[in-house]
């Protein structure tokens, strides 16, 4: 068997099946949407008061670390379903009795991955083009332009597509764990590659090879610039999404300037991914339903199997006396939906299969809420114990979705509206259990503001968890988007995006309760609209 003629298949059959899908549309709409604000400069690379002025060299780089930055980031997430497809799909168990290798296989998926966030690359290169075709007075350079895109852009989307490879293959990294490791992994990369950049030093160069984007390189060199234009210059520099304190100066980027280290550092960044492609093959189970079972039979059962084998007994439990009898003097009418008690069960079954310590670090973080003072307790401990339940919350509105349930839970009469407030209800109680020692806290000082603010938040999450849940019916969204929310909004406390609240100046409690019942609508409508054409 050829090799490479397999290989080449595997890439072109999933690369095909996936631009087939609405999800591909989403994502050249993220590209676009990247594109677009760096053009209006939403999106800035910034030296203190200086900016470049916009040629292809500028440009060129600037897009470079659009895509090395942020496509590594989103693009993770849009790609790390490649080996779940075949397995929901029951493909690769027809590709497991073929006599290709893991190492092949998933060699293969890691190109088709990469081919998917080329195509994401691809779009706003050709937004670079065209920015620097109507820029005023510029010449176009397609070395300036494009070299940097390929050797900082394309070399990052080589180790996020083998890495996506790699989280599938990993039992643990494989469901939300590795979606929320994963945007760790990605900053801890992003400061490895800027730790070198000295603040009273400007122009000395980065390590090459630890700079997996290629930010230390792009801003170290741009820092010597400006550091020959202007020697007050101290050295601060930026690449960041929002508004920004607007440049005064402009000068003049020649591009990056090439060396034999910056050349073996990408090469490095290359060889990384391949290594890692065939790494995943080590740990690749290769959709073996034996060692599956194995693993089963040895891990607590899961809350859908719990729910299988044990139908809603609190539920019969708590109705056994209300069941009539069918006889012609009782009409058949279906009983008064008990909320409650179908909230509990929601619970139940959201909580089933935590271990001791997830609940032992849960009321470690109630009790540090409590007993902390007041700063503390609000600004730093109060977004940790609302991060923890991610995973709680990320189930909720997709469950059906995941079990295959939908056709069970969907059959029974006013589906969409109780099943949703019952989901939403015991979500909300994981918010306040979770957050119960800052509550306390305000209630014990009569904070009527951060009370409020805090009420906000409780409502708030669980609504954003299940808007998600159902409009993608899975959990990998909401966890990638929270994540990230989290870490930029409430823990750097900026008003607007903390929708925690952490500190009074943060706090927009008005905004997020209206986002909360807007999401709820959004949820609503779109699971009545399902159940209409299902």
């Amino acid at each position: 068997m050829n090799s490479a003629r397999v290989l080449y298949h595997v890439v072109r059959a999933d690369f095909l099946e996936r631009i087939r899908r609405y999800s591909f549309l989403v994502t050249l709409a993220i590209s676009v949407f990247l594109g677009y604000s760096a053009y209006t400069g939403q999106l800035r690379l910034q030296l203190e008061d200086y900016v470049g002025v916009v040629d292809s060299a500028w440009l060129g780089s600037l897009f470079a670390l659009v895509i090395s930055v942020w496509i590594s980031l989103i693009g993770f997430y849009v790609v790390k379903n490649a080996i779940e497809r075949d397995r929901q799909t029951r493909v690769g168990q027809i590709l497991a009795a073929t006599p290709m290798s893991k190492g092949l296989y998933t060699l293969g998926k890691a190109l088709s991955n990469f081919a998917v966030l080329a195509l994401m690359a691809l779009v706003l290169a050709v937004a670079a083009l065209l920015m620097a075709l109507f820029a005023p007075g510029s010449r176009l350079d397609f070395a300036a332009l494009l070299l940097p895109i390929v050797m900082f852009g394309l070399t990052a989307l080589t180790v996020t597509a083998a890495l996506a490879v790699l989280f599938e293959s990993l039992p643990v990294l494989r469901g939300g764990v590795g979606n929320i490791l994963y945007f760790f992994l990605w900053i801890l990369l992003i400061i490895f590659g800027v730790m070198a950049l000295p603040a009273d030093k400007p122009g000395i160069d980065s390590h090459p090879m630890g700079d997996y984007t290629g930010i230390g390189i792009v801003m170290s060199q741009m820092q010597a610039e400006v550091h020959h234009l202007d020697p007050g210059y101290k050295g601060g520099s930026s690449f960041n999404v929002g508004d920004l304190n607007p440049a005064t100066k402009t000068f003049v980027w020649r591009g990056v300037g090439w060396d034999a280290p910056i050349l073996l550092g990408r090469l490095m960044w290359l060889a990384i991914a391949v290594a890692l492609a065939l790494l995943a093959a080590v740990f690749f189970d290769r959709f073996d339903v034996s060692r599956a079972g194995s693993r089963s039979r040895r891990e607590p059962k899961s809350a859908a199997a719990q729910v299988i084998e044990e139908p809603a007994v609190a539920v019969v439990q708590a109705q056994r006396h209300t069941i009539p009898r069918l006889t012609a003097d009782v009409p058949l009418s279906a009983p008064r939906s008990r909320w409650i008690a179908l909230a509990v069960v929601e619970l139940r079954i959201a909580l089933k299969g935590r271990r001791w310590w997830w609940y032992a670090v849960a009321v470690g973080l109630i009790g540090g809420c409590l007993f902390s003072p007041m700063e503390i307790s609000r600004g730093v401990l109060l977004p940790f114990a609302w991060f923890w339940p991610v995973l709680v919350w990320s189930q909720m509105g997709s469950r059906e979705a995941q079990w295959r349930t939908g056709a069970l839970v969907f059959s029974a009469r006013h589906a969409a509206p109780r099943q949703l407030a019952a989901t939403y209800l015991a979500g909300v109680a994981v918010a306040v259990l979770a957050g119960s020692g800052t509550l306390i806290r305000l209630l014990m000082a009569g904070d009527g503001a951060g009370l409020g603010t805090w009420c906000s938040a409780v409502l708030f999450i669980p609504a954003f968890a299940l808007a998600l849940g159902v409009t993608t019916g899975g959990g990998k969204t909401f966890e990638a988007l929270y994540t990230a929310w989290w870490y930029i909004g409430p823990m750097h406390h900026i008003r607007g995006i903390d929708f925690m609240g952490t500190s009074a100046a943060s706090s927009t409690p008005v905004v997020y309760l209206a986002a909360a019942m807007a999401l709820g609508g959004v949820a609503y409508s779109w699971r009545r609209a399902r159940l209409a054409y299902a």
